[in-house]
């Protein structure tokens, strides 16, 4: 049986991540960044494409797995007829160079482990030289290399080109493997200790997640969403990426598989809003820095997405050889949406720095000249369609949501010139222009008869961004327009519960075959626009529910197939945990402390 999403955990060190499967088997791993080619590309594909497994010889699926309270450090056990044995697997903070500790322990009786690596690097098509050196298994080809040893050293052997280790631990025995990558025409890093790196590990994590402010219901999955946003981050820029994968299928079987190992502007105020108020302000700032830096340039060049350091090319193409999740066929690596033209990016990069100002982070150097130029943009391009924020193929619209968020971004910038008048720009103008986009959208993306706004204009389809029109501020919570949006959102995008972004399948508007799952995040915006209605209790309900989708670690993908009870979509999603926080925030701001 093909494993599930949800069978995945997550470790990493905040450069690149792993996904380590229930049977002990490390499936995914790009080396040395989250958009690097990966080194086990299993997950997309089968053993000959790259996996690392360390289990109980004979053994299938673990008996239990947990992080360790507070981290990324996840241990995995199985009970088995000779005894019981945990694999502790981590990413130590990189010094040097990128390492993957996995700690073997006998906790009762004396079981035999078998430990099968099989390296394939650019995303399982090459197969590298092996050899032996200083007591390590080498492994090179083209720029990568690594080097694997033990401590203490067990017996080692090459076969079926990869390289296998059997070994038996009894209660408190250990045996601890390192797997460290570097460019191969540098020479070997410095040596970790893995027993210090899980120790400091453990305690840096945990003084990490301590900081958390949030004391309110909940607070287990908050914590835990807070940590896969900063494992999802990337350290040294401090952009933080939508997933640790790519291609991961909307719809098992289908053509819907995208690569989301990049950095979005449509998450940024939301990011920044859960940063900020959980106690975070230095991730706050850092995100807000690599915003600052990545759309620095012309107003006309700003893309909806970007590279771990603001790169800007990301070409999409396929990799014939990987079979894809469950047979989920194209593999796509970079993405083709970043040409995509989304003027609801200007209203998320304009509301972010707005938040940042509010927040009181420190001001940089001509962000409000880059935002007052973005609006003079926006002033001569907001009557032109789109694609929309959800990346659509099927042509461009007039979208309500892109419209909405060319409001928000004159409502902050007039905002801002009324809450700080030493700024200088055109008030009286953006205050023109903040006043004829809410009265074209009222007038040509509301629907009279059905009481509901639009996804774009003169459309009689509805699209779940729609539910962020109370929370951005453009009608207010009680207004009937409102009432009734979120009514008909939930009645015909309504699924299980949950709702889907759009109608995708059959939709012109869509431009791909098939459909999708139910979109976690918009089933929070749900919740948000249920609370803002005075449906609290409602909005609790659903909560619980999105909570409950969760793996047994707490991590969520993108989307969610009600019928078939699994995740589906790229995971773990920052989106999806960034709505989560935000959720419980709303929902029960008055507990938490701070």
């Amino acid at each position: 049986m093909h494993p599930r999403i949800e069978d995945y955990a997550l470790i990493g060190d905040e450069q690149t991540a792993a996904l380590v499967g229930l049977d002990g088997s490390v499936d995914w791993l790009c080396l040395p960044r989250f958009d690097s080619a990966a080194c086990f590309a299993k997950l997309l594909g089968d053993e000959d494409n790259g996996h690392w497994r360390i289990a109980p010889k004979g053994a299938d699926r673990c008996t239990r797995r947990a992080y360790r309270p507070g981290t990324l450090v996840l241990d995995t056990e199985w009970d088995t007829d000779e005894g019981s044995v945990r694999v502790t697997d981590l990413m130590p903070q990189r010094h040097h160079a990128p390492d993957l500790v996995r700690v073997v322990e006998g906790l009762g009786g004396r079981v035999t482990v078998r430990s099968t690596l099989r390296l394939r690097f650019d995303y399982g098509s090459i197969v590298p030289w092996m050899r032996r050196a200083d007591g390590h298994r080498v492994a090179v080809a083209g720029p990568d290399s690594t080097w694997l040893r033990s401590e203490p050293a067990v017996r080692t052997w090459g076969e079926d080109f990869g390289t296998h280790s059997e070994f038996s631990v009894g209660e408190g025995e250990k045996v601890a493997f390192v797997l460290t990558w570097h460019p191969s025409h540098e020479p070997r890093p410095p040596l970790v200790d893995p027993y210090e790196a899980l120790e400091s590990s453990v305690a840096d994590w945990q003084a990490w997640a301590a900081r958390c402010r949030y004391e309110g219901p909940y607070r287990d999955a908050v914590v835990r969403s807070l940590i896969t946003l900063k494992a999802l981050t990337y350290g040294p820029t401090g952009g933080i990426v939508a997933a640790a994968t790519t291609s991961l299928p909307e719809e098992l079987g289908g053509v819907r598989n995208w690569d989301y190992r990049y950095c979005w502007l449509r998450d940024s105020t939301l990011t920044l809003s859960a940063l900020l108020a959980c106690g975070y302000q230095n991730e706050a700032e850092a995100w807000r820095d690599w915003l600052l830096r990545a759309v620095a340039g012309d107003p006309a060049d700003l893309q909806i997405m970007y590279g771990l350091a603001g790169e800007r090319r990301l070409p999409e193409f396929e990799l014939p050889w990987l079979s894809g999740f469950a047979g989920s066929r194209p593999v796509r690596i970079g993405n083709e949406a970043v040409k995509q033209l989304q003027l609801d990016v200007y209203g998320e990069v304009m509301d972010t720095l707005s938040l940042a100002r509010r927040a009181g982070l420190p001001a940089k150097p001509h962000m409000w000249s880059m935002q007052s130029v973005l609006l003079e943009f926006l002033r001569s391009s907001w009557r032109q369609p789109d694609e929309g924020l959800w990346e659509v193929r099927g042509g461009r619209r007039h979208f309500v949501h892109s419209k909405v968020m060319v409001w928000v971004a004159a409502d902050r910038a007039v905002r801002a010139m009324e809450y700080f008048p030493k700024l200088r720009g055109d008030l009286d103008g953006w205050r023109a222009l903040r006043d004829e986009v809410h009265r074209q959208v009222c007038e040509k993306g509301y629907d009279p008869e059905r009481n509901t706004f639009t996804q774009f204009y003169g459309s009689r389809e509805l699209d779940a961004a729609l539910l962020l029109i109370p929370r951005v501020g453009f009608l207010p919570p009680d207004d009937p327009r409102v009432v009734g949006t979120i009514d008909a959102v939930r009645d015909e995008l309504g699924h299980g519960g949950l709702v889907h972004r759009y109608s995708a399948e059959g939709s012109p508007v869509d431009g791909l075959p098939g459909g999708e799952g139910t979109f976690l995040a918009c089933s929070f915006w749900l919740a948000d626009a249920l609370h803002m209605t005075g449906r609290t209790k409602e909005a609790r309900e659903l909560f619980e529910r999105l909570v409950g989708l969760a793996n047994d670690v707490g991590l969520l993908s993108e989307e969610y197939d009600p019928v078939a009870d699994m995740q589906l979509g790229n995971f773990p999603q920052a989106f999806s945990h960034i709505g989560l926080v935000n959720t419980a925030l709303a929902l029960f701001g008055d507990e938490r402390a701070g």
